[in-house]
């Protein structure tokens, strides 16, 4: 199935979202419509090389930087964490929200020594004229990051996020750190976008750990306890929060 800009449609009865179906709900006269019945997912993925504690895949392409192109590559992140991400489309509807979050929130990034880079399969011209575009018009208005062009596919498929038969990539977000090495990766289907409180809070982790030495628990915090990892030192976290 080829995707069209209307990421969102119907055909033969069927919603389409990128790869994935939906029963189209059944409209009653003086009723409501029902939430999508069913769905099934189509697209496979082929093998691909990235991993959590190993080298992030290498990317270099066009870009939109500061409103100019320019070609950027991830060794021009070395001894920076990098967050990473993948998005389905440029002109769609979730998008614009994730983009624009993590633009709103690149002071924050910076202060951590941690750059944020944006990527689909769109055309570096697409970026440009979508990043041109006014927010009250759906698009980015600015955008303080760059924004990468894959329109090869190349760097979605060495990610593992490419959806082959419709040629976008999900959600994918990829922390690497100072030493080119994937710390955390994450892929969302394509409705529903991601946490940029989350991201922060990871880098902060991620970092605290390097720092450190000691490891984060769940639902971690900068002001939260840490636990010393061995099993007489781990005690002291223990025995306070339990």
């Amino acid at each position: 199935m080829s995707i069209s800009r209307n990421l969102f449609k119907i055909v033969s009865g069927t919603w389409r979202f990128g790869s994935a179906s939906f029963l189209a709900p059944q409209c009653v006269a003086g009723s409501t419509t029902s939430l999508p019945l069913a769905r099934s997912l189509t697209t496979t993925h082929p093998a691909y090389s990235v991993a959590v504690t190993q080298p992030a895949p290498a990317f270099k392409g066009q870009a939109v930087v500061d409103g100019q192109f320019k070609e950027i590559s991830l060794t021009d992140y070395a001894g920076k964490y990098l967050v990473f991400f993948f998005y389905p489309l440029d002109f769609t509807f979730v998008c614009p929200t994730e983009l624009i979050a993590f633009s709103n929130r690149m002071d924050e990034f910076k202060a951590l020594n941690c750059e944020v880079v944006g990527v689909s399969t769109d055309s570096h011209f697409s970026h440009l004229a979508w990043i041109n575009l006014p927010r009250k018009q759906g698009g980015l208005g600015g955008l303080k990051y760059p924004l990468l062009s894959d329109f090869n596919k190349s760097i979605s498929r060495d990610y593992g996020v490419l959806l082959e038969n419709d040629g976008v990539a999900l959600r994918g977000l990829f922390l690497i750190n100072p030493q080119g090495i994937v710390s955390h990766m994450s892929i969302n289907d394509l409705p529903v976008g991601r946490s940029v409180d989350e991201t922060l809070r990871l880098v902060k982790a991620f970092q605290f750990v390097d720092q450190h030495g000691e490891v984060c628990p769940a639902n971690w915090q900068p002001d939260s306890p840490t636990i010393k990892p061995d099993p007489q030192s781990s005690l002291e976290y223990f025995g306070k929060v339990n």
